[in-house]
């Protein structure tokens, strides 16, 4: 079965600032390459997205409405509703995740 991805307001502004924080801090062809990467973890979920698993954050208090796939360091969190997956958040997974998953998705 394929799913389609939708990508949240919110996934696409932390995109573009991941995209932007490189281009500013590293170069544009880096920033470009990782921003590629990052989008093809995010289509190859159009097949079997329960393949993500849980994050552990998240698990730790009963929540499993949530999965993640990795694009390493960063951290694609994303919900199935239905033949519809949902691209929550993409976090940059140095950072102190309990905060900003606390934050983001369980407001």
């Amino acid at each position: 079965m394929k799913y389609s991805v939708l990508l949240l307001e919110t996934a696409e502004n932390d995109l573009y600032e991941i995209h932007y924080h490189l281009e500013m801090h590293d170069s544009a062809e880096r920033a470009d390459t990782l921003l590629d990467g990052i989008e093809q973890v995010i289509a190859g979920l159009t097949e079997m997205p329960e393949r993500g698993h849980f994050p552990p954050e998240l698990e730790r208090i009963g929540m499993r409405e949530y999965r993640e796939v990795h694009f390493k360091p960063y951290r694609i969190v994303y919900a199935i509703a239905g033949t519809e997956v949902r691209i929550h958040c993409v976090l940059d997974g140095r950072r102190d995740m309990v905060t900003l998953l606390q934050h983001r998705l369980l407001r």
